[in-house]
């Protein structure tokens, strides 16, 4: 084994653990967000303290997953559980942002766990931060059953303007079509999704789609395209169908009404991040072969 294939090895594997330390951190600052937008507080000041007891967090109860398992999900202070919700946002966060770094493959060397590689480094933070906008508006609306117009509006705009910025998001060169198809992702999100809310509520004869999951979708075809505004209807709707079985299945069918749509966009577009391509590619194939 050469000395250099072992440096290389030594420096991915030291990169791809500052990665999901960072991406704990980042999970961190999330589960803040998740607790203050949604009730109108500055995600900034005051610093981190427990909703109950209200005392101040000092820096070394407050370390992304550690200080959870040490202090066994408890307030330091009055000893009240602290939701683990905290935990496993930072948790998620970690891990998706490692799989998103190990997208990253120069020299187009193959990724692990069948994850599409990417040459560009500068799509890993694009993702970084579409991660993180999906991760706040899934638990947002999981928690409060709204998603913030920060995460979707706000989407939509950073998604225009990563686009400029970096055209390979649409696997393009030319800054004009990046913009052209970041544009053209966030007009079909927008359109499709509130077309089906418009056919439900006629159908349903009550709201049968939030306008905040619109607003999410837009700002999913704004980062990724309208390739990707497609699988995330498919596999979101996927998912909810098989949920929704299962609660009448088992009897809790009264749960339906209260589970948001919103989560179901966000991991349908995680997985695109991940696997879409490679998804799409296969079915693709699929088809021509049955046509030959």
């Amino acid at each position: 084994m050469s000395e250099g294939f072992l440096s290389f090895t030594f420096q991915h594997g030291f990169l791809s653990v500052l990665t999901f330390v960072w991406g704990a951190c980042v999970g961190s600052f999330l589960n803040v967000c998740i607790y203050r937008i949604p009730r109108e507080l500055s995600i900034i000041r005051p610093r981190s303290h427990c909703p109950n007891c209200q005392q101040l967090i000092p820096w070394h109860h407050n370390i992304p997953l550690l200080s959870f398992v040490v202090l066994r999900g408890r307030c330091r202070h009055c000893g009240q559980r602290i939701s683990p919700r905290y935990f496993a946002v930072e948790l998620l966060t970690a891990v998706l942002f490692l799989l998103i770094w190990l997208k990253f493959t120069p020299n187009n060397t193959p990724s692990p766990l069948g994850l599409v590689p990417v040459s560009d480094w500068r799509l890993i933070p694009v993702y970084w931060l579409a991660v993180a906008g999906l991760i706040l508006g899934a638990f947002v609306d999981l928690e409060h059953l709204i998603i913030p117009d920060r995460v979707t509006l706000g989407g939509i705009v950073a998604g225009l303007v990563l686009s400029a910025a970096v055209p390979a998001l649409h696997n393009t060169v030319s800054v004009k079509q990046a913009l052209f198809l970041s544009a053209l992702g966030a007009a079909v999100g927008w359109g499709l999704l509130w077309l089906v809310g418009v056919v439900g509520t006629m159908i349903f004869r009550k709201d049968a789609m939030g306008f905040g999951d619109v607003k999410l979708l837009g700002a999913i075809g704004a980062f990724l395209g309208w390739p990707a505004v497609i699988f995330t209807i498919v596999v979101s709707s996927f998912f909810g169908s098989v949920v929704g079985l299962f609660l009448v299945l088992s009897g809790r069918k009264a749960l339906q009404s209260r589970i948001p749509y919103g989560p179901y966009l966000a991991l349908a577009a995680v997985l695109w991040i991940l696997w879409g391509q490679a998804w799409l590619r296969a079915y693709v194939d699929l088809i021509t072969f049955k046509l030959q």
